[in-house]
């Protein structure tokens, strides 16, 4: 680092903070286990006792014992829990749209034991008070252990730093203006020299605003046919490039969001090829969808920011994936009110929720085609708390229960029987997909099981 604080070690909160509730006993028998941290890859049974995974055995050999439930895992499949680090949980201010208990609900139905949320509320997240209210909050309302970030400038207004260390020593588990991108450049080295004190990774949203200003959807053929004032590509690699810069400079670590584009790969790659402490993450629908998608005009499913992109675009960012380039898989996810959405598509608030069909949208899209292998889609949506200092979940003997069970040949329409979060604009809504989860254990607890899962005895 070049004229900046020095590192200086503090013992901090946890990251994460859950509600309370009882501790799970239940025995998963002949069930498919998935780990690709720790490599477990067969079937077997799976005790968990208080909450706590305490056997792991080959299938048939495990009985329950005293009041544990056995559920009947066969033809089923068991990974380590999602992690999303990239979620809008609208609280405070816009309860309206999620709060903590719709959003960790529908994150335990999409599979999640963990997320990181975003700091764009109203009031942004700004103040040591702030990060205190929510984490009391998430106490008694959050059926998933959530983390929170702060701003990394006050009010998200781009003109003066928050006090990071405080905020770091309140709880926060890293920074971000997201929603909205750093604009001055003298306030992201200072941030960075900050961090270099205080720890904390920097989140990105990487846009210029001045190529960007007013753009309703991907710039190219597709807009023009459309009549929409598109946004370039570039707008967001030139962010990156200055951004990866400062960070070199500085010896700060930068989470990239959303990566949209071909270019950015490229900017990303750059960076970390010079050495720069880069991770990034990328959407569902950013792999799912193009451009091709916004001629329907549906605000509510495919107006996001950054937009939906090219075929090419789409096509390296799954290559990014399958290379490593990508750290992990984030949705975004990003409630929204109907009369937000169903309006001319100009004026529609930007953002899909995405908690709810992450798995399922990706495997159906993905992995059975055969583009991406099954292992690699759980690695990446298990692993998105780890540029943050959070390991990712482990189906281990001794850890806790971090799980979901999941059947793989399920077909099921999304929003056909409602949703968990407060809001309806899924970019997958009337979808059939493929690939279930029928219950999710977060921090030892049962945090959903399908409202139709039946659980057998064995």
């Amino acid at each position: 680092m070049n004229g900046g604080p020095e590192t200086v070690e503090q013992p901090l909160p946890e990251p994460l903070v859950q509600r309370p509730g009882r501790l799970a006993s239940v025995l998963l028998a002949g069930a498919s286990i998935m780990d690709p941290v720790t490599g477990l890859d067969g079937t077997y049974d799976l005790m968990v006792e208080e909450g706590r995974i305490t056997e792991i055995a080959d299938a048939g050999s495990l009985t329950a014992s005293g009041d544990a439930e056995t559920v009947d895992g066969n033809g089923k499949f068991v990974f380590p829990a999602f992690f999303d680090p990239h979620v809008h949980l609208r609280t405070p201010g816009q309860e309206y749209k999620e709060d903590l208990e719709t959003g960790t609900r529908a994150a335990a139905a999409g599979g999640y034991a963990g997320l990181l949320a975003m700091a764009n509320t109203s009031p942004p997240v700004s103040s040591p008070a702030d990060i205190d209210a929510l984490r009391h909050r998430a106490r008694n309302e959050a059926s998933v252990p959530v983390g929170f970030l702060a701003t990394v400038t006050r009010g998200m207004e781009g003109r003066e730093l928050t006090d990071m260390a405080e905020l770091r020593e309140a709880g926060a588990v890293g920074f971000t203006d997201d929603g909205v991108p750093v604009t001055n450049p003298g306030i992201l080295r200072k941030a960075l020299q900050y961090q270099a004190m205080c720890g904390g990774r920097i989140a990105l949203h990487e846009e210029d605003p001045d190529l960007s200003a007013g753009g309703a959807m991907h710039e190219g053929e597709i807009s023009l046919e459309l009549g929409l004032r598109g946004v370039p590509s570039i707008t967001e690699s030139v962010m990156i490039a200055r951004d990866a810069a400062i960070a070199g400079y500085e010896g700060g670590a930068i989470q990239i969001q959303h990566l949209s584009a071909v270019e950015s790969i490229e900017a990303v790659r750059r960076a970390r090829a010079d050495g720069v402490d880069i991770t990034c993450e990328v959407t569902p629908h950013h792999l799912c969808l193009t451009d091709e998608a916004v001629r329907d005009l549906n605000a509510s499913k495919h107006k996001m920011n950054p937009p939906l992109r090219s075929e090419e675009d789409r096509q390296a960012l799954i290559e990014a994936l399958l290379d490593g380039t990508i750290d992990c898989i984030a949705t975004d996810h990003a409630p929204h009110a109907v009369e937000e959405k169903e309006v001319p598509y100009e004026a529609a608030m930007m953002g899909v929720t995405g908690l709810e069909t992450a798995f399922s949208s990706l495997y159906t899209e993905l992995v059975l085609p055969g583009t991406i292998p099954l292992s690699l889609l759980v690695e990446k949506l298990g692993c998105g708390g780890a540029p943050f200092g959070i390991d990712p979940f482990r189906i281990a003997v001794g850890q806790a229960a971090n799980i979901c069970l999941v059947d793989l040949e399920a077909e099921w329409t999304v929003g056909e029987q409602g949703y968990e979060s407060r809001s309806s604009n899924s970019w997958c809504d009337g979808r059939r997909l493929t690939g279930k989860v029928l219950m999710t254990l977060a921090g030892g607890q049962v945090a959903y099981r399908l409202r139709s899962f039946s659980l057998g005895v064995a």
